[in-house]
């Protein structure tokens, strides 16, 4: 009874040797496997060709069939080749935030925003802009130095002694002096008021 068991293993061995190599060699191959080509990547022992642009991956390519692709629906994009379930979502330009559509979204590129009048970009991005703020409004006892635009703030600057503004000119107004057109000085100027003048001097 020994003897027939010892047999059998000593049949089997060589067997048993032979897929144990296969196994290790297949292994191997799957884990050593390189993608050299363009626009492909890995998916077990497969390269795979990528989905292209405005497309994202359904299910992977087999032996026997190719990478199965979608279109990217409608509010959402992709930029290039790529093996993503999900094409990104679509930049919003929202006019609650100062923005407003310079280039509209397509299922190959995000959406470009630009700012609406009276706002400034305060985070430009791809010839865009991603966040933008209210133009400065000058107080009075200011003076507009330089108007906003679209990269820049408003700059506002002080009225210096015995001059005025209410915010909104672009310079300063000399107080009026009440005695050289023939009247009282009722109450001082200040930086953002003229002088009062009453009576006859």
């Amino acid at each position: 009874m020994v003897e027939a068991q010892t047999n059998l293993t000593t049949m089997f061995l060589p067997f048993m040797l032979i897929c144990s190599v296969f196994i290790t060699y297949n292994v191997g191959v799957a884990a050593s496997i390189e993608c050299l080509a363009r626009n492909e990547y890995q998916a077990g022992t497969e390269c795979c060709p990528e989905c292209p642009p405005g497309e994202h991956l359904v299910k992977d390519c087999t032996h026997g069939s190719i990478t199965k692709c979608s279109r990217c629906p409608d509010g959402t994009f992709q930029a290039g080749y790529n093996e993503q379930k999900q094409c990104s979502n679509c930049t919003k330009c929202d006019a609650g935030l100062g923005l407003k559509v310079k280039k509209s979204c397509s299922s190959t590129s995000d959406a470009v925003c630009e700012v609406l009048d009276g706002f400034f970009c305060s985070d430009s991005n791809r010839g865009g802009c991603r966040a933008a703020q209210r133009h400065t409004v000058c107080s009075p006892g200011q003076y507009i130095g330089q108007r906003g635009t679209a990269d820049k703030d408003t700059e506002c600057l002080h009225c210096t002694d015995g001059t005025f503004s209410n915010g909104t000119s672009t310079s300063c107004q000399n107080h009026t002096k009440c005695e050289s057109v023939g009247l009282n000085l009722m109450k001082p100027g200040t930086d953002s008021t003229d002088s009062e003048c009453g009576g006859h001097g």
